[in-house]
C-alpha cells in the first residue's frame, strides 16, 4: 500500500514562513493571495494489505514520529488521494 502523510501546522499557531511566502507573492503582484500555511508531504510504501492494520500503523507513525501533534496535524492519505485517516 503505498500512501501519502500531510503535515501542517494547527490553525492556532502561527506560521511565519507562511507569512513571509505570503508577502512576497503579494509583492510580485499576485494580490489575491489572502494567505499562506506551509507544511510537508511524506510519501510512504508499506509491505501491508489491510487497510485497516495500514491505517491503525500510519497513525502510529505519525503520532510518534512523523508530526509533532502539540502544534501540527496531519492527514493520512492513499496514494490515488482518497482520505484515509485524519488527526
Amino acid at each position: 500500500m503505498k500512501a501519502r502523510v500531510v503535515v501542517t501546522l494547527k490553525r492556532s499557531v502561527l506560521d511565519p514562513q507562511g507569512l513571509a511566502v505570503s508577502r512576497a507573492l503579494g509583492s510580485l503582484g499576485f494580490a489575491e493571495v489572502q494567505g499562506v500555511r506551509l507544511g510537508k508531504i511524506i510519501e510512504l510504501d508499506l509491505d501491508e494489505k489491510d487497510a485497516a492494520r495500514a491505517r491503525e500503523r500510519l497513525a502510529s507513525m505519525c503520532e510518534k514520529l512523523l508530526a509533532n501533534t502539540v502544534i501540527e496535524e496531519y492527514r493520512i492519505e492513499s496514494i490515488d488521494g482518497a482520505p484515509v485517516a485524519n488527526s
